[in-house]
């Protein structure tokens, strides 16, 4: 049966390659940034839907989520559909073939789903770029009933294994009082000394912090009118750690500089949580494991950077709930890196193009090992069980 599904399941994303092609073309030509991605959801849901899958929008209360799922096995694997794009720069993550990839691997599942016994849960979700949406969709309960979820991630190297920082942010303004910058200074509250004084007190906060914790920032606002004292100025602080526990230490620190800058200069500061926390990824040793000989036999040879930290993602929330597959497929880049224009440029050359049908073919040939592997299938069910009694038994 197992060698069976997976000639099935690659024989199905052959079938389809030339639509995941073209849906990823598409993602790349029309970019749309977080919780804005209407055409980029509704794009990669039909293809799904005339495939047969039964498909749910806005799911969560997220307009541009939605969940397709085919099959009524017990065994639910998900794979997630990325497809937010960054301002100005568009697709500079990939996420046009990571999305697309994941679409590849459902319709590939989909072909063996009834021979398999599983349920195939593709599950679009947005925002990873900036609130989370995986986030909020575990919190919504879309994976509630998901034994593993599956994506990769497009990069320059293939690469297995390696985890990824906790995040979070804050969104903080400091209100001062406006003056006029001849005639009275005095009488004013300056909010730009203030997130000057931010600035620069988490520049020499970061002499004591330990290796893996960053923090980064950006002002969008610090006054209108230079003859003015600013009386409103707006960032965004971003803290990233190895672990969530890390997190936790970072941001006591960097808030005890936040309120000494409204202490100094007399202004009002007020923090509000930008998104979710993102979580440290923990990938699954099986899922990986299995990752790499799908990935192999596709004639890639994945990196193992397990110990390893890469950026930051929402799947890694869903690592600490469920078993979870985020490993990266690569492509040619001409040396750059993500978030940036010539990464963008290369997310629909031809090397982009056949990293959407490996990663879509070795994803799926992910969920026919763990479905056919009897001892991994009852361990993904039994982690299933132990999460719906705990979570019957919570107030």
């Amino acid at each position: 049966m197992r060698d069976r599904a997976l000639v099935e399941v690659a024989d199905a994303v052959r079938t389809h390659g030339q639509s995941l092609v073209a849906l990823s073309h598409s993602l790349h030509a029309e970019p749309e940034t977080a919780m804005r991605e209407h055409r980029s959801a509704a794009k990669t849901a039909s293809i799904a839907e005339d495939a047969g899958f039964e498909v749910t929008r806005g799911v969560a209360g997220l307009p541009t989520a939605f969940v397709a799922t085919h099959g009524n096995g017990d065994l639910v694997v998900a794979l997630c559909a990325e497809y937010d794009a960054l301002p100005d720069i568009g697709h500079a993550c990939g996420h046009n073939v990571n999305g697309a990839a994941s679409v590849g691997a459902a319709l590939g599942l989909a072909a063996v789903a009834d021979l398999l016994g599983i349920t195939v849960k593709l599950v679009g979700t947005p925002a990873e770029e900036d609130i989370g949406g995986k986030v909020l969709l575990l919190e919504g309960g879309v994976f509630d009933d998901v034994a593993a979820a599956l994506m990769a991630h497009a990069a320059p190297e293939d690469s297995v294994g390696a985890s990824s920082l906790a995040i979070g942010a804050w969104d903080v303004v400091y209100r001062g009082r406006p003056a006029h910058a001849a005639l009275a200074p005095w009488e004013g509250v300056n909010a730009l000394d203030a997130i000057t004084l931010a600035h620069t007190a988490v520049g020499l906060l970061r002499q004591q912090l330990p290796p893996g914790t960053l923090v980064h920032d950006v002002v969008f606002e610090a006054g209108r009118a230079v003859n003015v004292i600013p009386d409103t100025a707006r960032a965004r602080y971003e803290l990233r750690a190895r672990t969530t526990e890390d997190l936790d230490h970072a941001r006591r620190k960097v808030r005890a500089c936040l309120e000494a800058a409204a202490l100094a200069t007399g202004a009002e500061l007020e923090l509000t949580a930008h998104g979710a926390d993102f979580a440290d990824l923990r990938q699954d040793e099986f899922l990986t494991a299995a990752y790499t000989r799908a990935a192999r036999s596709l004639g890639r040879d994945p990196v193992d950077r397990r110990g390893e930290v890469m950026a930051s993602t929402d799947m890694g929330n869903v690592s600490h709930v469920l078993p979870a597959l985020h490993p990266t497929i690569g492509y040619d880049t001409e040396g750059a890196h993500h978030h940036t224009a010539p990464f963008a440029r290369a997310g629909n050359s031809p090397g982009a193009d056949r990293a959407v049908l490996d990663a879509a073919t070795a994803l799926a040939h992910v969920g026919v090992e763990l479905a056919t592997d009897t001892e991994q299938r009852r361990r993904c069910l039994a982690l299933l069980a132990d999460r719906r009694r705990t979570e019957a038994a919570s107030p």
